[in-house]
């Protein structure tokens, strides 16, 4: 019995140690992302139509670009009141520097910038690469 219980404990060793390195590397050699975190605060006099419109632009500009790689969106949800008035965060994924300057001059994001013009109040802009 003895025996059993220590053949038992060495595979859950050896399987435990094989998925830890596993995770490991996965983590170490996934590629490095660029992302391009906008955040905006909409004018009070701004319907909610006028939020939907904007919104539903910037949504549309990963399918008429092929450089953005991944997106996402959504609203402030935080109970810590630390928003400063910034209500809609958008994180927009490169995979180098020449792709995000590309996108910021690109015609599609200037048209939505003209979009979104009339509506925006404040702007924050951060871009950082992964770790």
């Amino acid at each position: 019995m003895k025996k059993i219980k220590v053949v038992f404990y060495a595979v859950i060793v050896t399987l435990f140690m094989s998925v830890t390195t596993t995770h490991a590397q996965t983590r170490t050699d996934s590629p490095k992302v660029l992302r391009h975190v906008v955040l905006f605060k909409f004018k009070d006099t701004s319907s909610a139509q006028d939020v939907k419109k904007v919104e539903d632009a910037f949504r549309a500009l990963p399918g008429k670009l092929p450089l953005i790689k991944d997106f996402e969106w959504g609203t402030n949800t935080s109970p810590e009141n630390l928003n400063q008035g910034l209500t809609h965060c958008f994180f927009v994924t490169f995979t180098s520097d020449k792709d995000r300057d590309a996108y910021l001059i690109h015609p599609e994001h200037k048209a939505f910038v003209e979009v979104l013009k009339p509506h925006l109040d404040k702007v924050t802009v951060i871009d950082y690469w992964t770790k």
